[in-house]
Parts: C-alpha cells; sequence; structure tokens
C-alpha cells in the first residue's frame, strides 16, 4: 500500500485538537522555527458540558416535557427584576447579646435560600396552575389530604414530590417542583388558598426541618 506523504512547510503553525475523555479540549502547537525543531505546547481547554450528562440540564429538560405549558413561558432567560425580592429569607444579622445570638444560631433552619430569577419565574408559573385547580375544587367543600394528592397527580406532580398534612381543619402541602424546582407551599383552610412559590430550607428540603440545633 502506497503512503500518501505531505510536506510541511518549515516555520507554519500546526495545531492538533483533541477531545478528552474527561469534557475538556486539548489543543496541541507544534511550531517549527529554523534548524529543524520545533516547540510543543498543550493547553486545555474546558469544553461545554454535554446536555445529555449535565444533571441540572437535563432536569430542566425532564421538567419542560412534564410541564410544556411552563416551559413556553421560557423561564430558563428569567432576569432578575430591582424589586423583586426572595420569597425566602436569607440569614439574619447575628445580634451582639449572646443568648440572642444563640437563639438566632437555633433558628437558622427556619431561613430559606432566596429564589433566583430563573426560580422565581417558573415557581410562581406553578403556583399559578396549582392554585386555580385547588381553588375551583375548594369551593365544592372541603378538602382532604388524599383530595390534595389527587389534585396534584391530575397537574402532572408524582404523589412522592408532594408532602401533605391536615391539621386543625387545615390542609397545608409542600410540593419539589420535578425535575427543575423549585419549591411549592400551600395551604387551604375553608374556602380560602394560598400557594407560593420559595426556595429550599438552608438545612435541605422543601418542608420545614423540626426542631433546631
Amino acid at each position: 500500500m502506497r503512503r500518501l506523504a505531505v510536506a510541511v512547510a518549515v516555520g507554519v503553525l500546526t495545531v492538533a485538537v483533541a477531545v478528552t475523555g474527561c469534557g475538556s479540549v486539548r489543543v496541541t502547537e507544534a511550531g517549527g522555527g529554523g534548524g529543524g525543531g520545533g516547540t510543543v505546547a498543550e493547553t486545555t481547554v474546558p469544553a461545554e458540558p454535554d446536555p445529555a450528562t449535565d444533571p441540572v440540564r437535563q432536569g430542566v429538560a425532564d421538567h419542560d416535557r412534564l410541564f410544556p405549558g411552563v416551559a413556553a413561558l421560557g423561564c430558563a432567560s428569567a432576569k432578575p427584576s430591582p424589586s423583586a425580592g426572595g420569597t425566602g429569607t436569607t440569614a439574619p444579622a447575628v445580634p451582639a447579646d449572646p443568648w440572642a445570638a444563640r437563639h438566632a444560631e437555633n433558628s437558622m433552619y427556619k431561613q430559606m435560600a432566596p429564589l433566583n430569577a430563573v426560580d422565581r419565574c417558573r415557581g410562581e408559573a406553578h403556583s399559578r396552575r396549582i392554585s386555580d385547580v385547588v381553588k375551583a375544587r375548594a369551593a365544592l367543600g372541603p378538602l382532604t389530604g388524599d383530595d390534595v394528592h389527587g389534585i396534584l397527580e391530575s397537574l402532572g406532580y408524582p404523589r412522592n414530590s408532594a408532602q401533605v398534612q391536615l391539621a386543625g381543619g387545615q390542609v397545608s402541602f409542600e410540593l419539589t417542583i420535578p425535575g427543575a424546582g423549585p419549591c411549592v407551599g400551600g395551604r387551604v383552610a375553608g374556602g380560602s388558598v394560598s400557594v407560593e412559590a420559595h426556595g429550599n430550607y438552608l438545612d435541605g428540603g422543601c418542608s420545614e426541618p423540626k426542631g433546631g440545633h
């Protein structure tokens, strides 16, 4: 078999690009100078994450397939509003008094992370679609925990994504939006319905942790 030989003039820069197995691109530069010698330099450039293996992108893609109406709002490109504050609150300033500081530290588990613009847009969209159906059903009579679970499941939220509680005639629920988040909490007392989005608790999860530290 004949071999094809390619002559390259001295001084021409040869650049070879190879994709490595760890999500980066390796660029090899070979420069030729006089005298037949050359230098080889390798630079590793981070590659764009593969949507098929990036869990965040995959989660958003899964969410958009489950909830095309919310996806159509374009929340992924939402920009922060100067007047928008987070539903959740950040950690309060530490009081100067030692006992008060200790109490504040013990209450940290009640704090929620603030929502960014994307999560706020997505969370408010889910809150509206849930609130509309819950209000219509609550107008027909008192709701049970199973009623709320049934409503959420009919809207496409898996049963294991919501925690529903009944106490003192009030039904409350905390829902983790599948795939992309954030949290949506609701309260139903008689005909009064309140549903709103919020960030995760600093201790993790959408439901308020029990007890302090």
